[in-house]
């Protein structure tokens, strides 16, 4: 793999990672936000719950996609590698 390729790649990945980590700051900020929000005007209810749910639903999706299920570990560039290094042979 030639080396521009390689920094094209793992700039990529930073790119992922660092878009997670910009999600959960602002899914913290905003669902404390939320929260205090519903903690002073209607203590009765937890609404903020709902969205806190929500939306942390959406942000274990992104984590999976960019930490487990990431297109740098997929089987078929795995299979792709694997069938380059027998040609090679």
């Amino acid at each position: 793999m030639e080396e521009e390729e390689k920094y094209k790649k793992a700039k990529e990945r930073v790119e992922e990672i660092k878009g997670f980590y910009v999600h959960a700051i602002v899914y913290v900020v905003v669902n404390v936000f939320l929260a205090v929000l519903n903690l002073v005007t209607s203590p009765g209810y937890l609404w903020f719950l709902w969205p806190l749910g929500g939306w942390g639903f959406g942000l274990l999706m992104h984590g999976l996609s960019v930490f487990v299920f990431n297109k740098s570990t997929s089987w078929e560039q795995k299979k792709i590698k694997e069938i380059m290094e027998k040609m090679d042979k």
